[in-house]
């Protein structure tokens, strides 16, 4: 496994979310969360990269121990993850080639020749090439939800999070985004969990 959650309980005030739950992610697979809303699939992605604590149980990320520790010592762990967030969470008032080397300027070595080279990798690997200079706003939301992609694997993470990665896409754009979590893992070898309501996008990107 690349993450086991050992178990895991998660409260919040009197709403008892998570009740000791076991679960491997297989390295090399999709894992796919289902379940209606409010059952806690988005809070198991929050406690693999300790965005969320649980209240008992461990989370391991391959060989560490991520629920003890710091801010400071989970840096290194959290770049080895990507994380599709629901709503994309791009910055509105950056342009798309900001908002690609946002992370690359925080956690790289790599100059601007370097880092405008891999913004056109990442934005070439998500089918959407020549979009540098737009905003966010300029955008469909399937084609801010690939750039929201293109961010997050941008450090050429270990370990992939989708989080309702179809939410508000129609059938067309959504299948585009299944398409595209099977060629990431195709082409990266990324390892992936994906929380959705989607049975179709289900069906398709997932190993188990």
């Amino acid at each position: 496994p690349i993450v086991r959650l050992i178990g895991v309980w998660k409260s919040f005030g009197a709403q008892q979310v998570l009740r000791g739950l076991d679960l491997d992610i297989l390295a090399g697979q999709t894992t796919v969360i289902l379940g209606p809303s409010g059952s806690g699939k988005s809070v198991i992605l929050k406690h693999i990269v300790a965005l969320l604590r649980a209240d008992r149980g461990e989370i391991w990320f391959r060989d560490q121990r991520v629920d003890q520790l710091s801010e400071r010592q989970l840096g290194p762990i959290r770049r080895q993850i990507g994380f599709l967030f629901q709503q994309s969470a791009l910055f509105d008032s950056m342009s798309v080639r900001e908002n690609l080397e946002f992370p690359l300027i925080e956690h790289s070595d790599l100059n601007e020749e370097g880092r405008r080279y891999k913004v056109s990798e990442a934005l070439r690997l998500v089918d959407l090439a020549g979009v540098e200079a737009k905003r966010p706003a300029e955008l469909s939301g399937g084609q801010q939800k690939r750039v929201a992609l293109a961010r997050a694997i941008i450090l050429s993470p270990a370990l992939m999070l989708y989080d309702e990665p179809t939410t508000g896409l129609d059938p067309v754009r959504s299948d585009g985004i299944s398409d595209l979590i099977l060629k990431l893992r195709r082409e990266l070898g990324v390892s992936g969990v994906v929380v959705t309501h989607d049975l179709a996008c289900a069906r398709k990107v997932g190993d188990r």
